[in-house]
């Protein structure tokens, strides 16, 4: 019997030295994240980022965003012109330009001499946006429609003699590109298109969120009055700690991050968040 509790006592003396020994090591094997979060103002001193909800992540939010976008299906361009109501030349201009707006300076620096002759939308545009004004040099045409079928030969050679001269008078007077626009204005998909693009970043905008909070989430946080907070407990390795899309607000300055933080076993690592090393700089309010 004494025998046999010296056994029983033998190994559970054993089991409390294996576990006295194993828990500083399984203790040095991770690590520690301390944080301080402050924003600063134009002309104003650091503000703490009080109780904000910081995430520690496996992978930068930046790259998140980007796995999303890339999952998150991309409305077609090419089968939103084809199911346009247009000439086959404007169908042809936008897919060779990769747009479909219709609308602004962009617009109106993409459109050359050859795009206003050769695209009918843009030369019955530019013809109202500009004829009548003989006054500042527009040749004036001198063929009739009425003349097409009855002098075929006459309308043509006028014809091609008014459209050497309005090619002329276009390179010669860019500006008179300027305001073709509102003429275009009825058959301008620009809105549409914008639309469906808007609505597919707003999906992946949704589902990095999503990937942010579940997948690839270590640990969260709310900070202190002082700004500060901590994670412990960590496998070593990389992280990312920040706000997603929420901002820290001081004044004119609103601030995200998304910091690289390396944990190393058995070590704190110290970060300060700060305008210095947010995702957006401090900027004006507008």
């Amino acid at each position: 019997m004494k025998k046999k509790m010296g056994i029983v006592v033998g190994v559970v003396s054993c089991v409390l030295v294996a576990v006295a020994v194993a828990a500083p090591h399984t203790q040095a094997q991770t690590g520690s994240i301390e944080f301080v979060a402050r924003v600063t103002p134009t002309d104003g001193r650091p503000e703490p980022a009080r109780d904000m909800t910081f995430f520690l992540l496996r992978k930068s939010f930046a790259d998140i965003r980007k796995e999303a976008e890339e999952i998150e299906p991309k409305p077609d361009l090419d089968k939103f012109i084809d199911g346009l109501d247009i000439s086959p030349e404007l169908r042809a201009w936008m897919k060779r330009k990769k747009s479909v707006e219709l609308a602004g300076s962009e617009f109106i620096r993409k459109i050359k001499v050859d795009d206003i002759m050769d695209v009918p939308e843009f030369y019955e545009a530019y013809l109202k946006r500009n004829a009548g004004d003989v006054a500042v040099g527009f040749p004036e045409p001198k063929f009739r429609r009425v003349d097409e079928k009855k002098e075929p030969e006459k309308y043509k050679k006028l014809k091609d003699e008014f459209h050497r001269l309005m090619r002329k008078y276009i390179e010669n007077n860019p500006q008179s590109i300027d305001g073709i626009e509102v003429y275009l204005d009825p058959i301008n998909p620009g809105q549409r298109w914008a639309r469906q693009e808007g609505e597919m970043k707003q999906r992946a905008r949704k589902r990095a969120l999503e990937l942010a909070q579940t997948q690839y989430l270590a640990a969260k946080m709310e900070t202190d009055l002082e700004g500060r907070g901590s994670f412990s407990g960590l496998a070593p390795g990389e992280y990312w700690l920040g706000t997603l899309e929420t901002e820290a607000v001081a004044g004119d300055a609103r601030l995200r991050w998304d910091a690289r933080v390396i944990v190393r076993a058995g070590a704190a690592s110290r970060v300060e968040l700060s305008n210095l090393n947010a995702v957006e700089r401090a900027r004006p309010a507008k």
